[in-house]
């Protein structure tokens, strides 16, 4: 399947699927069957919406949308980004709040490289705007990256967040969130053996595979049961002539959105029927609570094959991470070295993407960590976008993350300070 025909007909078939959707609404939407009304005509018009819009998001970029927060001060601030330090693969932005006092928990959020935009971070990101400076990890659409800036894989990966956190500097806290928690750890010990001064002061690890193993999934099931040879086969294509990537290998966004569909086909087939029936009855809106979902999920990009495969097969078929045995450019690195940083895991009880067990994993490998810097939370009744987005996340994650954030901050148990501070309320300690 390694070839540009394959990828220019997904995107053909996609492009027809929208323009059929836009001829039904326009044909539909007609005045002229105002003549002879029938329901006929109001269905088809909203299928052809529905069907327009959906297929049009996939291959749009989601705008973050985020224009002010509430300061403490009760006055809106306005919030624009800035790339502060751009790459070819992913740029770190930093959201900046207008005239708002300098918060005092700087905060780098790695977002996933797991198919959709750094945008899939949003409500994270803007629960945390009032209470911290906030930076995110901007992946970029491998499609548009021009095969000259050569390969991007794991290791790259990692060595960019040890970039991004060197020019961060040591007072800095980390969220990890899904995909990147293994090779955000990988970073941290990266930086612990080569640049201590350059380690954050806290690692949070959201519902990440540091050890598949310890709990199965449909994902991980799917790891074990195809060969790299098949992924590799089957699963990798050449970007088409429309973008500036022609010819970069990739696992194409339209590919990995099939098998997302997949996995909850009977869910999603029910969320566009009734989005259908709404749209036809009038009850729809711009941004209900369905178009607001789909239109982040449908949007999703391609990954280059070299990180895909390295992902598939280092992270979970050969658990690197999860024997302590990762390497970068042929150097092992070691967890076992962090020894200063705070480190805390969250997982949901619900998760079906990375069940309990998987995250939690890695306190076991922080060996040379005191226990007294790790914690660990299981939110009941959580599923896997539950415990950075959702209602789990704002009512009771959000709030031990800060309290974390800041006990790692304090000055160290038997100074003056720390005897004079009010200890907060904390995650359960490991």
């Amino acid at each position: 399947m390694k070839y540009t025909a394959t990828y220019d007909m997904m995107e053909a078939v996609r492009n027809t699927n929208e323009w059929m959707g836009a001829t039904a609404r326009a044909f539909a939407s007609n005045p002229v069957w105002g003549l002879a009304p029938n329901p006929a005509f109001k269905m088809l018009s909203a299928w052809g919406r529905v069907t327009e819009r959906s297929f049009a998001r996939m291959v749009i970029k989601p705008d973050w949308g985020i224009r002010t927060i509430l300061g403490d001060d009760g006055r809106d601030h306005l919030v624009s980004t800035e790339v502060v330090v751009p790459r070819p693969f992913g740029d770190l932005v930093h959201f900046r709040v207008a005239g708002l006092e300098s918060r005092s928990r700087k905060v780098l959020i790695v977002a996933p490289m797991s198919g959709h935009y750094a945008t899939l971070v949003r409500s994270t990101v803007l629960s945390l705007l009032p209470d911290c400076d906030v930076y995110v990890t901007d992946w970029h659409n491998a499609r548009d990256i021009p095969v000259s800036e050569g390969k991007f894989d794991i290791e790259d990966y990692t060595l960019y967040l040890v970039d991004f956190l060197r020019h961060l500097g040591p007072d800095t806290h980390v969220i990890a969130i899904c995909q990147p928690a293994p090779l955000a750890l990988a970073a941290t010990a990266y930086l612990a053996e080569e640049d201590p001064a350059a380690q954050p002061k806290s690692l949070i690890l959201i519902g990440g595979p540091i050890d598949p193993d310890a709990a199965a999934t449909d994902v991980t099931d799917f790891g074990r049961r195809v060969t790299m040879g098949q992924l590799e086969q089957f699963a990798i294509q050449r970007v088409g002539f429309k973008y500036a990537g022609a010819g970069r290998l990739v696992y194409p966004g339209l590919l990995q959105l099939s098998g997302f569909m997949s996995m909850n086909a009977e869910r999603h087939g029910k969320a566009f029927t009734d989005q259908i029936y709404a749209e036809a009855m009038g009850t729809a809106g711009e941004h209900d609570a369905h178009n607001t979902f789909y239109d982040e999920y449908l949007a999703v990009m391609d990954m280059t094959a070299e990180f895909y495969l390295s992902t598939v097969e280092r992270i979970f078929k050969n658990g690197e991470i999860a024997r302590n045995a990762f390497t970068v450019a042929g150097r092992r690195v070691d967890i076992g070295a962090v020894s200063s940083v705070s480190v805390m895991t969250v997982e949901g009880a619900n998760d079906d993407i990375s069940a309990p067990g998987q995250c939690v994993a890695a306190l076991d490998l922080l060996t040379g960590l005191p226990e007294a810097k790790k914690a660990r939370h299981l939110e009941p009744g959580a599923g896997h976008y539950g415990i950075f987005a959702g209602k789990s996340w704002r009512n009771n994650i959000r709030p031990l993350v800060l309290d974390f954030m800041d006990a790692s901050a304090a000055p160290e148990a038997g100074s003056d300070a720390a005897a004079a501070r009010p200890a907060p309320r904390r995650a359960r300690r490991a």
